[in-house]
């Protein structure tokens, strides 16, 4: 059902249910922070009253460093990272018109894991080096992509198949460089590799909030519109006036870098791309991208996996990534048996 907005001279189209459910996960994913930064690790548990107090400036000096230096890092870190995920996941599916179209899976998130490894390996880079080899490594294997589908193939089972080869040579590569790493770079490597918010610091967490302040209104503002014609078919797009190249082009390249700024503030986060946009359909009921409903879907299921890391097994600590590769895992086998049920593949 679609609600309209007139004025003088204009008018807005909206869905009352998308945008319930957008506001209903912005709220659950900052309460799911809230208790996260309460239930923290260490050994100094808080309630959420306090801090709520804490961050609007009125808790004790131990309460306020505990929660802006150690634990509110690690979770707008965690937002950050589900929300970029979440909008790339978007992007991708929709230009590709395909639900498998995901960073993980077209290999943009393996580009950003060569770099890492290349930087780490190779040259011994510190953290912030590492994190910059994170969004190179992710840049570079999208222009890869795009220049062997071309621009007016990056859409459909052209791309998708593309990106999984592209993927899988990287795969390849990023095994043999761990074993060409020293015992310490290698160890360092795979912790990355297995994709984690802990420990991280304000360092950590600007990149990925400065990406999110640019490319979420040239996304949503800027060519939300245009996607949605998009879907239609480049012809139907053509014929309403949409410049296609210009905005597919900005479009995937706005993907790259959030998911490769993903990347580069958590590690290789597996399957949050793939499943927050398909929940966000699915809970709002409406056709389309669903950008916004699947950015704050992305910020929940991070939120959420680092809790749960943090809480299902006392005394030991899951990485994020570890959570959502089994809980992704799961729902990726249910969404391949869907499409097979539907004839789809």
């Amino acid at each position: 059902m679609n609600g309209v907005m007139r004025g003088d001279g204009w008018s807005l189209r909206f869905r009352p249910r998308a945008i319930l459910v957008t506001v209903g996960c912005a709220v659950l994913a900052l309460g799911l922070a809230v208790v996260v930064i309460g239930s923290g690790s260490g050994d100094f548990p808080m309630s959420p009253a306090d801090v709520v107090r804490t961050l609007l400036g009125n808790g004790a000096p131990a309460d306020a460093f505990i929660v802006n230096e150690v634990r509110l890092p690690r979770a707008v870190t965690a937002l950050a990272v589900g929300a970029a995920l979440g909008l790339a996941g978007a992007i991708f599916q929709s230009l590709a018109r395909n639900p498998l179209g995901s960073p993980d899976l077209l290999g943009f998130t393996q580009g950003a894991s060569t770099g890492v490894l290349t930087a780490i390996v190779l040259f011994g880079a510190s953290s912030t080096l590492a994190a910059f080899g994170a969004v190179v490594g992710g840049v570079v294997t999208g222009v890869i992509i795009f220049a062997l589908t071309g621009w007016n193939g990056a859409h459909g089972q052209r791309f998708v198949l593309v990106g999984i080869g592209v993927a899988a040579i990287l795969t390849g590569v990023n095994g043999y460089l761990i074993t060409q790493a020293k015992i310490t770079e290698a160890a360092r490597a795979v912790l990355w590799l297995t994709g984690s918010v802990d420990g991280r610091d304000w360092a950590d967490a600007a990149p990925v909030l400065i990406a999110l302040a640019v490319l979420v209104p040239l996304v949503l503002i800027g060519c939300g519109r245009a996607l949605r014609m998009l879907e239609m078919g480049d012809d139907a797009a053509h014929g309403l006036g949409v410049p296609i190249e210009r905005v597919r082009m900005v479009l995937l390249g706005a993907a790259v870098l959030l998911a490769a700024f993903a990347a580069a503030a958590a590690g290789p986060v597996s399957f949050v791309a793939l499943t927050a946009p398909q929940l966000a359909r699915r809970l709002t009921r409406t056709p389309g991208p669903n950008l916004a409903p699947a950015m704050c879907v992305g910020a929940v299921l991070l939120i959420a996996s680092d809790w749960a890391g943090q809480r299902l097994f006392p005394g030991h600590q899951l990485p994020v990534g570890v959570v959502t590769g089994l809980l992704g895992g799961g729902y990726l086998i249910w969404l391949l048996a869907t499409e097979r049920k539907t004839g789809r593949i």
